[in-house]
């Protein structure tokens, strides 16, 4: 069987649906200062570690300062509270398992903070089934790097020795098929409730979830690259 060298897994949207009720929660507190967060803007950093933050936007409308502190930590408590009920995406741990069979490592990379990824792997019980987890952390820190740039992919192909060209990525969002194909590797899409609109058709498979696929199907995307 034709097999993946190694499996490289976006978290937010593709492992656990952070997405969603962290735009839900934004939305409120829009809503609550009388103003309306722009989906389109939205879309555009998801995935996307270096972006404008949502209170500057919010400030920006308003026409006033806002005490960042405060807004963040309202919508902190209010989507945690949701998070925490989330399972883990479907597909996601049948995939690892068949993976750890294998022999075919895998690994995270993320645009988010080391803290926030590492955080809610271990509470999901995930950590220990990935070999290494890359984060913005890992190249710079103020997201100059992250995706759509190819950085945090690559970094995680090294960490796992394994060539890109036999790396499977797999994401949820055009930034992050953009960063996969940037690193030359197979890109499967995985479009969730927050990026079911947006274009993915760069990526060499489009799946509504993981279930869909083994490793057979992610080794053939290689073989046919």
């Amino acid at each position: 069987m034709s097999r993946p060298g190694a499996l490289l897994f976006d978290f937010d949207g593709l492992i656990l649906d952070t997405e969603t009720c962290t735009y839900e929660t934004v939305v409120e507190i829009f809503a609550e200062h009388g103003a309306t967060l722009d989906v389109g803007w939205w879309h555009s950093i998801l995935g996307n570690g270096g972006h404008a933050h949502w209170t500057e936007v919010l400030g920006e409308q308003l026409g006033r300062p806002l005490d960042r502190p405060v807004l963040v930590a309202r919508a902190e408590r209010r989507r945690l509270a949701v998070m925490h009920t989330l399972p883990v995406c479907a597909g996601v741990a049948d995939l690892l398992d068949a993976a750890a069979v294998e022999g075919v490592p895998a690994a995270v990379a993320s645009s988010s903070s080391a803290d926030w990824v590492e955080g809610h792997l271990a509470r999901l019980g995930l950590r220990d089934r990935f070999d290494a987890v890359i984060t913005r952390d890992d190249v710079g820190g103020d997201g100059a790097r992250t995706k759509p740039e190819p950085d945090l992919f690559l970094v995680a192909a090294e960490a796992l020795a394994v060539e890109p060209a036999r790396c499977v990525v797999l994401e949820d969002s055009p930034n992050g098929v953009a960063a996969g194909r940037a690193a030359g590797m197979a890109v499967v899409a995985v479009p969730g409730p927050m990026t079911a609109s947006l274009d993915l058709s760069a990526a060499h498979l489009v799946v509504p979830s993981l279930v869909e696929v083994d490793l057979r199907v992610l080794g053939s995307l290689l073989a046919a690259g």
